[in-house]
């Protein structure tokens, strides 16, 4: 569903066109690049394990304790308090306590009792504190510096006080937990306040800005000059050491992720980056009134709120799950999540803050060439992922034989996105029809096709075979969108002046003689005709999204709504890229096969390295190091380790013995405490296998934290190396 382009927009509470820009948009972009480029190298130095997990907690400590403390103390003392709105502060304030309280009683009432308090204590937090300082503020520095440069102020007010009001009651509702968890029952309700309380006040971020404030009328907002290059070098170091750090954090975080915290992920990540803007931004414009009479600031400031309400959530939330032991698997996962969805709705929804000053034409054309963009990427990764069920040949088998026809649809529409970006520029009535037809029937048929599965699986799940003919299957994945499709062109008329492949087939409506459905007056007299005409009008709606959450949430809008608004549009932005960027996930899911592409190429790289280094004559003698890690483990820990991971392997009709995997050896050394984390874990193991002490079982790998299979060797050597190869094993395992 997508604005006609012969829609009028009304600008209604929005800046008059010949307004002056609030942001600076142009700034975005690379500020976004700068935040997740320094995140992405972070990320990429823990997972390539440059900086172990340990290593990286004393970044974290100095970012934590030295280097945030040092900004805000220089930020509080600095602060102009006569220049704070303060109904901004209080409206960002009701949003949040808002969203906490939803959040909390909604998981009060559906969690589970076992779990119910420390899942509304975490789920709370997690979705009303944000990433204010190392992600947040440099966005906001981009956008309003030169424009309103005070709104960068509010990061270190809003904060302090969410953290001061809204953590210590997630943090009670998570004592309460540990309270009930405990046999004894020792603590009493006044030890558990005490405990919370002194969670607050530990807090660097709480302690600091309660000395900043009362420092600046101690020093009336002027930092003395022979602390002021201290306090300045501390404060600078924060940004991209909280970034890095912010990325080192992330790495395997998604792996804890399983089946039963997806709902509850999703939830949350509505609740934080939809539903947290949405009330910030209302909370400005029914709180702030603005006394010029000209509606720039309160729109102003309502754009920022909405901006504000999409910063992901802050890592430290991680960190209070950690600390209680409790919901790390929703915590992490949705953190990382959290930071890289921020992103695109971030700069979407920037872009779309400009509207007022765009005409309906150039918002029509940004939003076909999205389409058209993303068909053309989704296209050539949707070609990736075919290729790769051929040659897997996971396509014989069911139900990947239907998985095959829903990436064809997929294919099939982004091409019909790609023809239509052209045919629709010409006037050729056959050629309308025929894009038109393949564009919609394959979209429909991608609606059809993941039910078409999710029965399948059914249907298998307890004989292990399919209980009706695959051709049914197939007929039905194809025939009921191609029939859809037919009726819309039999039924439906050519709408003229549109681009729109939504609006290009389908039934003109209006409310009186002359008035336009899309006019400002009232469209319908009631609100549920409105819904009607949203569910079941193909000009309104367009048929193909009738499937899509997004379409859902844009009905709702013509519900409430009169003329479309900045959500719609990006609700329209989010329908093109869910619509034609279905390619994405399929190559994500499969496109990456772990036998066929990972491994090969982990492999490929690993010999590219090796012979760009000189070659270097083979040593006799391992160091020191490495002989004292495996004279340790053959000593004191490897009769134990045999015992617990080892296991026989069947493959085909060999029997092989003496074999696990790096996974179960990483976690043994965890278990034990030989290491503090995987990536220390990855590193024993690394030297374990350059002492001879284990191999892979067919020598193509080094030591990986994967389902490789590896055995220990019979005997070590002491001082030297175990030769090349010591066995030959025709099959292969890992």
């Amino acid at each position: 569903m997508k604005v006609p382009a012969n829609l009028n927009i009304s600008y209604g509470d929005m800046d008059p066109p010949d307004t002056p820009p609030t942001m600076s948009i142009d700034k975005l972009f690379p500020a976004l690049l700068e935040c997740f480029g320094i995140i992405l190298c972070g990320y990429i130095a823990g997972r390539a394990n440059i900086i172990t997990s340990t290593q990286g907690k004393g970044l974290g400590n100095f970012v934590s304790k030295f280097a945030l403390p040092a900004l805000l103390f220089k930020n509080m003392v600095l602060l102009d308090f006569g220049n704070v709105i303060w109904p901004f502060l209080w409206s960002i304030l009701i949003a949040k306590v808002s969203v906490f309280f939803i959040v909390c009683v909604i998981t009060l009432l559906v969690a589970s009792p076992d779990t119910r308090f420390s899942k509304a204590g975490l789920f709370s937090i997690f979705a009303t504190q944000s990433n204010d300082f190392a992600l947040g503020y440099p966005i906001v520095e981009a956008l309003y510096k030169n424009t309103h440069p005070e709104y960068l102020q509010y990061i270190y007010l809003v904060a302090p006080v969410s953290l001061m009001l809204l953590n210590p009651i997630g943090f009670a509702f998570c004592e309460i937990q540990k309270w009930r968890d405990q046999r004894d029952r020792q603590q009493n309700k006044l030890q558990i306040v005490g405990v919370v309380i002194l969670q607050v006040l530990k807090n660097p971020i709480v302690f600091m800005v309660v000395i900043g404030i009362i420092f600046h009328f101690i020093l009336a907002q002027k930092i003395p000059a022979f602390m002021e290059q201290f306090v300045d070098g501390l404060a600078n170091s924060f940004g991209g050491a909280a970034l890095f750090y912010l990325g080192l954090s992330m790495v395997g975080q998604l792996g804890k992720l399983t089946r039963s915290t997806v709902v509850a992920l999703i939830l949350l990540i509505t609740a934080k980056l939809l539903v947290m803007p949405l009330i910030c931004r209302e909370m400005v414009e029914l709180l702030y009134v603005d006394h010029t009479n000209s509606g720039l600031n309160q729109s102003s400031l309502s754009n920022y709120a909405f901006l504000y309400g999409v910063f992901p959530t802050a890592p430290s939330v991680a960190i209070y799950a950690a600390h209680y032991n409790m919901e790390l698997q929703v915590v992490t996962s949705g953190m990382v999540l959290s930071t890289f969805l921020s992103a695109p709705i971030m700069y979407v929804s920037a872009w779309l803050l400009t509207i007022p000053w765009m005409d309906p034409k150039p918002l029509m054309d940004s939003l076909q060439n999205v389409s058209y963009n993303v068909s053309i990427i989704s296209l050539v990764t949707l070609v990736w992922t075919v290729t790769v069920m051929f040659l897997s040949k996971k396509f014989k088998r069911l139900p990947h034989m239907f998985t095959l026809n829903l990436f064809l649809a997929q294919i099939l529409a982004c091409v019909g996105m790609i023809l239509w970006n052209f045919v629709v520029r010409q006037d050729s009535f056959i050629g309308h029809v025929l894009t038109f037809t393949l564009l919609y029937g394959s979209l429909y048929s991608t609606y059809v096709w993941p039910g078409l599965i999710a029965l399948s699986l059914v249907l298998m799940k307890r004989g292990g075979e399919l209980k009706v003919a695959p051709g049914f299957l197939v007929i039905a994945g194809w025939g009921v969108p191609g029939l859809v499709a037919a009726v819309l062109l039999i039924t439906g008329e050519r709408m003229p002046d549109t681009i729109d492949s939504a609006f290009f087939y389908g039934t003109p409506q209006v409310r009186r003689t002359g008035e336009s459905r899309y006019s400002e007056s009232p469209l319908v007299e009631h609100d549920f005709i409105i819904l009607t005409y949203c569910l079941f009008d193909f000009r309104r709606t367009s048929a193909p999204q009738l499937c899509l959450p997004s379409n859902l949430s844009s009905c709702l809008w013509w519900l409430f709504n009169r003329v479309p608004g900045r959500l719609y549009l990006e609700l329209q932005f989010f329908c093109a890229v869910v619509n034609y960027g279905q390619g994405f996930i399929s190559f994500g899911i499969f496109g990456l096969d772990k036998h066929l592409i990972i491994l090969p190429f982990k492999k490929r790289m690993s010999s590219l390295w090796h012979s760009m280094k000189p070659e270097e004559q083979p040593q006799l003698v391992v160091s020191d190091d490495i002989t004292m890690t495996c004279t340790q483990f053959t000593t004191y820990h490897k009769e134990q380790c045999v015992r617990d991971i080892v296991q026989k392997k069947r493959c085909g009709e060999r029997m092989v013995a003496d074999t696990f995997l790096g996974t179960e050896l990483v976690e043994w050394l965890l278990q034990v405490g030989l290491s503090q984390d995987r990536g220390e874990a990855l590193l024993y193991g690394g030297r374990l296998q350059q002492g001879g002490v284990l191999q892979h079982i067919t020598q193509e790998y080094g030591f990986q934290d994967d389902e490789l299979h590896y055995r220990f060797t019979p005997v070590l050597k002491k001082n030297t190396t175990i030769a090349t190869k010591v066995y030959t094993i025709p099959f292969i395992l890992g």
